[in-house]
């Protein structure tokens, strides 16, 4: 392995537009042509509780309701991905949160409207995806992408 280089696992969440206006595809295969390998997915169904717990950073910001609004709004789908660099590499073509600051070519710069309906949650750090990883997947689920 070259120095520098690592493989990680990340979490990523697509986010209920994402799903509603059938972007899912295109920004998975995004990931995928990046060399990132997909280990494992589902659907899950957001509730105030699971927001409370996965947004506890903003729970007291005043637009926490409508976060909370939004992620209930529909279906989301949590994936698994690994590669080298996974975290950083996932983030970088994600774009910055605010899809007006994301540069072309980045998924949210591509085809995000607003910072608050910006397709994809992300892990910032491989602290924070370790934690979020298990947060939404169970052990016996982990335990299968294993080795």
């Amino acid at each position: 392995m070259t120095a520098g280089i690592r493989k990680e696992r990340t979490l990523i969440i697509f986010k209920p537009d994402a799903l509603q206006r059938k972007l899912m595809g295109e920004i998975l295969n995004r990931f995928e042509r990046l060399g990132l390998d997909l280990l494992l997915m589902k659907t899950v169904f957001f509730t105030e509780d699971l927001c409370r717990e996965h947004y506890k950073h903003l729970v007291d910001k005043k637009f926490f309701p409508e976060i909370v609004a939004y992620m209930t709004s529909g279906p989301t789908v949590a994936a698994i991905l690994s590669g080298e660099n996974a975290v950083a590499a996932v983030r970088h073509i994600l774009g910055a949160t605010n899809p007006l600051e994301a540069a072309p070519g980045t998924i949210r710069g591509d085809y995000a409207l607003t910072s608050g309906a910006n397709l994809v949650h992300a892990s910032g750090s491989l602290e924070e995806a370790n934690e979020e990883i298990v947060r939404f997947f169970k052990e016996e689920e982990l335990r299968k992408i294993e080795g």
